[in-house]
C-alpha cells in the first residue's frame, strides 16, 4: 500500500505543471473587472426598461428604481466580496449555502440552477442577441420567430465552443466584448445629453404621476431592474481561478458595480431624453429605436453593438456557471461527470457541454421573454438571499474565522431584508411565474434524499449511470483534477 503512494506521488512529481490536469489561476484584476462588468452589462440595459417601466407606472419613479437596483446590487456584492475572501472555493452561492447552511439549501441551488435559472437567464439573452441581428433586415416589418431561434442558437453555440476550447480565449474574449458595450454605453448617453442640455426636458415633467403608480406591480419593476444588474455574483464562481483573490476579488467588485451603476442611470435619462414612455413601452428593441432619433447616421450599427454586448453577457455566464455544478460534483452533489476537465485544455468541458441542450430546449419552448425574467428571478433572488443570511449565521457562529474582506454589517442586514421581502412581494405581484418557479426547486428536494443524503436508486440504474459517466470520461477526454486549486 505505501509503495504504491510512493509510486503514484513520483509519477506526479515527473509531471511539469502543464501536465498536470487542475484549473489554474489565470485571470487577474483587469480581466475580472472586464468579467464582471461584461456579464452585468448585457441585454439587461436595453430589454428591463420597458419592464422597469410598465411595472413602476411612471419616469421619476423608474430612474429611482434603477438607482436603487444599482445600490441593492453593490451592497449584494460587497457582501459577496466577504463570502469570497472567506471561502477560498468556486462555486459562488452553491459553495457559501453548503458552507454556511448545509447540505440541503446548496443542493437545491444546484437543481435550479441547472434545471430553471441557467436555461432561462440564457435563452432570453440568446434570444436578445438574436433579434438584435435579425431585426434591422427586417424593419419595419416583424422578423421571422424562427430565424430569431436560429440565430440565437448559432451565437450560442459560438459561447459553448470559446468556453470549451480554453480558459484563456473565454477571457479575452469577454474583455474585447466589455470594452466594445462600454462604447456602446457611451454611444447612447453622450447623445442623450447633448439633447438634455439643449432643454429637451419634457418627458421629465411631472415625472412622478401618482396616479399611474401601482405598488402592487414594484416588485417586479425591481425584478426587471436587478436583472439588468445581475451578474455582480459570477467572479466568485471561479474564485479558484483568479489571481491573489483576496485583493482582486472585492477591488473588482466594488470598481465595477460602481462604473454599471452610473451608467446604466445616465442611458435611462438618455433614453426618456429622447422617446416619451408611451413610444418606450412600444419599442421591442428600445436601444434601436433611440438610434433610429439620437444616431441617424449610426442607426444601423447600434442593433450589431448591442448583439455584441448579449454575446458578452452570454459568455460570462457560461464561464461563471459551469464552475458552480463543477464545485458540486466535486462535493458529491452532482453527478461526478460535472467534475472533470480535460486533460489538455484544462476547462470544465462537461459542466459547460451538458448545459448547452438545456439551453436550447427553454430557447425553443418560450416565446415572452419577460415571462423568463420573472420565472428565473424569484429563485435566483431566494436563494441570494439565503446565502448573505447564511453569511450573517456563520459571523455569529464562527466569530474568528478569517475574514479579510468584512462589509459592514448594516449592509448586510439590509440586503439581507430586501431581498427576503421582495422575493415575498413577487408571490403577490406575479404569483403564477414565481408559484411555479418555486414549486420546481422544491421538486429537489426528494432527488436529494434518494440521491445524496442516501444513495437509494436502484442497482440497475447505479450500473446504467456509471457505465454512461464513463462512456462520457473517454469521450470528452476529460479527468478529475490532480492538484488541491482551493
Amino acid at each position: 500500500m505505501d509503495v504504491t503512494q510512493v509510486k503514484k506521488e513520483d509519477d506526479k512529481k515527473e509531471k511539469t505543471e502543464e501536465e498536470v490536469v487542475h484549473l489554474r489561476r489565470e485571470i487577474g484584476l483587469l480581466p475580472a473587472v472586464c468579467f464582471i462588468i461584461g456579464t452585468v452589462v448585457g441585454s439587461g440595459i436595453f430589454i428591463a426598461p420597458k419592464g422597469v417601466l410598465i411595472n413602476s407606472g411612471s419616469v421619476g419613479l423608474s430612474l429611482l428604481v434603477w438607482a436603487l437596483c444599482g445600490v441593492l446590487s453593490l451592497f449584494g456584492a460587497l457582501c459577496y466580496a466577504e463570502l469570497g475572501t472567506s471561502f477560498t472555493k468556486s462555486g459562488g452561492h452553491y459553495t457559501y449555502l453548503l458552507e454556511t447552511l448545509g447540505p440541503l439549501p446548496a443542493f437545491l441551488r444546484l437543481w435550479v440552477e441547472f434545471f430553471l435559472i441557467r436555461p432561462s437567464v440564457a435563452s432570453y439573452v440568446s434570444l436578445a442577441f438574436g433579434r438584435y441581428v435579425v431585426e434591422p433586415f427586417y424593419a419595419p416589418c416583424d422578423a421571422p420567430t424562427v430565424l430569431i431561434k436560429l440565430v440565437s442558437i448559432l451565437g450560442l453555440t459560438f459561447v459553448v465552443a470559446v468556453n470549451c476550447w480554453s480558459v484563456t480565449m473565454a477571457s479575452h474574449t469577454q474583455v474585447t466584448l466589455t470594452f466594445i458595450k462600454m462604447f456602446t454605453l457611451v454611444l447612447i448617453i453622450v447623445p442623450g445629453f447633448i439633447a438634455l442640455a439643449k432643454g429637451k426636458t419634457e418627458n421629465f415633467q411631472n415625472g412622478f404621476e401618482v396616479e399611474s403608480i401601482t405598488l402592487d406591480r414594484l416588485p417586479l419593476a425591481f425584478y426587471n431592474g436587478l436583472y439588468a444588474y445581475g451578474g455582480w455574483f459570477y467572479l466568485n464562481f471561479v474564485t479558484e481561478e483568479v489571481i491573489n483573490p483576496n485583493r482582486n476579488i472585492p477591488l473588482a467588485i466594488i470598481c465595477s458595480m460602481v462604473m454599471v451603476t452610473v451608467c446604466y442611470v445616465l442611458v435611462n435619462v438618455a433614453y426618456y431624453t429622447m422617446m416619451t414612455p408611451a413610444e418606450l413601452l412600444l419599442s421591442e428593441a428600445v436601444a434601436v429605436t433611440f438610434a433610429n432619433r439620437a444616431l441617424q447616421g449610426m442607426a444601423s450599427v447600434i442593433p450589431f453593438l448591442v448583439a455584441l454586448s448579449c454575446l458578452g453577457a452570454l459568455n460570462g455566464g457560461f464561464f461563471g456557471a459551469p464552475r458552480m455544478l463543477f464545485v458540486g460534483a466535486r462535493e458529491g452533489h452532482w453527478p461526478p461527470i460535472f467534475s472533470m476537465i480535460h486533460i489538455r485544455r484544462h476547462t470544465p468541458l462537461p459542466a459547460v457541454l451538458l448545459l448547452y441542450p438545456m439551453v436550447v430546449v427553454v430557447m425553443l419552448m418560450t416565446g415572452e421573454i419577460y415571462q423568463l425574467i420573472n420565472f428565473a428571478s424569484f429563485s435566483r433572488w431566494f436563494f441570494i438571499a439565503l446565502a448573505t443570511l447564511g453569511m450573517l449565521i456563520h459571523r455569529y457562529r464562527f466569530p474568528l474565522h478569517p475574514r479579510p474582506f468584512k462589509v459592514p454589517l448594516v449592509i448586510a442586514v439590509t440586503f439581507t431584508v430586501v431581498c427576503f421581502f421582495i422575493v415575498g412581494l413577487s408571490l403577490y405581484s406575479d404569483p403564477w411565474n414565481t408559484g411555479i418557479s418555486c414549486a420546481l426547486t422544491l421538486t429537489g428536494v426528494p432527488v436529494y434524499y434518494l440521491t445524496v443524503y442516501r444513495y437509494r436508486l436502484p442497482h440497475s440504474w447505479r450500473r446504467f449511470f456509471d457505465y454512461l459517466s464513463k462512456q462520457l470520461q473517454i469521450l470528452l477526454e476529460v479527468a478529475q483534477q490532480e492538484v488541491r486549486t482551493y
